[in-house]
């Protein structure tokens, strides 16, 4: 039996009971006094503060405040730290209405319990973490895999039901320890099967195997050839570009057909796709261009003695410019190791100059199931359509999200145009994120709102424990009007 003093939190399905001074499981709800409190200060956005300026607790702005009404197209109430609808026949925790240019709004606001989501990651390198499909882990445990890499970025799909609920208690636990430090900004080493080691931060550089990355590639070995074609024409007479996708090769290039480049009699392994691009000239890596070559001549068959002269002038180089390599031929046909010309030096620092600094991107993706509707609505599917009719904006702590088309509302939100620390947990385990919808007051009440629940946005801003955070310039603001019915028809 608890305690007579213990409180039983109601605030998730873990259903803790807290004695005085004690938090729950979550660490977001405590006892204070008999009292079932929220811990963490609520957020309200500021637009009114200038970029960069220090978060600032309520109570010390209430000591220089006027008596006036906040203006509302200034100031926005975020989900973070607001609570949440649990159990789910309770409407939202705050439902805000505000005049914005004479229009009435209301931002419905709350902290969704997500079992149903993961994260997204974009890794900038062409370095290979490891085969597709295969496992990441995190402290041993599985908790996601590598997905399909796109120009320039390796993949990783992490999270998801299966691991947080689907497997042993550590590998949902880990899973959602995982998931909390990437979407609160916070590095995380993971490890790919039969792969690379990985340190990961949102807006950070990776570090892959010990080594942090500096850059992305320029595109493509093909591209590479297309793009730097006229910098090289005159000053060597061929250039291979190593690429794990798609090796390039001047002479054979319409690049360098187009300039009069002529044949060479160089021989590349790997399979020809169209002129002066191969595939598979080695295996994937974290050596030149993303393969596992570390002497590019190792992708070279003996040149063409009818074509190739001896002094003929070879560049290889990767698609960073962070590997090249210069060699003539001697008279044997058989490259030589010489020096990088300065005439050819030039050209490799611009592939370095036109690559992307390397970060990685974070992308938090989750579902609002009908539970989370319902604090929205007593008919949920109705704020459904209006998501979908772009009457209604859904935002994550303030950032903007994308809406997945098709049914529900599943959306991604970039953790980096979150404020800090806007994710929290459960036990059972799962994530807790903010989520606001924000549409007309008459728009609330067609779909069947909470009408006497909502209340003025002057009417908390005196409370206690809230802190207010300037909003990020480069985010849209949640209170602009979205689309009206009107509009829609």
């Amino acid at each position: 039996m608890p305690d007579d003093d213990a409180i039983r939190c109601d605030a998730c399905p873990v259903l803790c009971y807290i004695k005085p001074g004690r938090l729950g499981a979550c660490d977001r709800y405590g006892n204070r006094d008999g009292q079932l409190v929220r811990v963490d200060p609520h957020v309200v956005l500021d637009r009114a503060l200038a970029r960069g300026a220090s978060v600032v607790p309520f109570l010390e702005r209430e000591q220089e405040w006027d008596g006036n009404i906040v203006g509302a197209p200034k100031t926005f109430v975020t989900a973070i730290g607001a609570g949440t609808t649990y159990p789910d026949y309770k409407p939202a925790p705050f439902i805000i209405s505000s005049e914005v240019e004479g229009v009435d709004m209301v931002t419905v606001v709350t902290e969704g319990i997500f079992s149903y989501c993961g994260v997204k990651v974009k890794i900038d390198t062409d370095r290979h973490l490891g085969p597709e499909c295969n496992l990441v882990r995190a402290q041993g445990e599985a908790v996601g895999h590598v997905t399909t890499g796109e120009y320039g970025s390796q993949m990783l799909s992490l999270g998801g039901v299966r691991h947080l609920t689907g497997g042993s208690r550590r590998e949902g636990t880990v899973t959602c320890d995982t998931l909390l430090n990437l979407c609160n900004g916070k590095a995380v080493e993971l490890k790919v099967d039969e792969g690379a080691a990985v340190v990961v931060q949102a807006g950070k550089p990776p570090i892959i195997d010990d080594v942090l990355e500096e850059r992305m590639r320029v595109g493509c070995g093909s591209a590479t050839i297309g793009m730097f074609a006229k910098q090289w024409y005159g000053k060597v007479d061929e250039v291979v570009v190593v690429d794990d996708h798609i090796t390039g090769v001047l002479s054979e290039h319409q690049a360098g057909k187009l300039l009069g480049v002529p044949e060479t009699g160089i021989k590349i392994k790997g399979r020809r796709s169209t002129p002066g691009r191969y595939f598979q000239v080695a295996e994937p890596g974290t050596a030149w261009g993303g393969t596992n070559i570390e002497d590019p001549l190792a992708i070279l068959e003996p040149f063409k003695a009818k074509m190739a002269w001896p002094g003929l002038r070879l560049l290889m180089v990767s698609t960073t410019g962070e590997h090249h390599a210069y060699f003539e031929l001697d008279e044997k046909l058989r490259p030589v190791s010489k020096d990088l010309p300065a005439t050819l030096s030039e050209s490799v620092a611009r592939i370095k100059e036109n690559c992307e600094p390397a970060l990685c991107t974070v992308l938090f993706m989750g579902g609002a199931g009908g539970s989370l509707r319902a604090g929205v609505t007593e008919n949920p599917v109705r704020l459904t359509h209006s998501v979908r009719d772009a009457l209604t904006r859904v935002t994550c702590g303030g950032a903007p999200v994308y809406i997945w088309p098709g049914g529900g509302i599943t959306f991604m939100v970039d953790v980096s145009r979150m404020p800090e620390n806007a994710f929290g947990y459960v036990p059972t385990p799962a994530l807790v994120a903010p989520i606001e919808f924000t549409l007309k007051l008459q728009d609330y009440a067609d779909l069947g709102g909470y009408m006497d629940h909502v209340r003025a946005l002057a009417s908390i801003m005196p409370e206690e424990g809230h802190r207010h955070v300037s909003a990020r310039p480069d985010n849209p603001w949640p209170l602009f009007p979205a689309k009206t019915a009107e509009s829609k028809s």
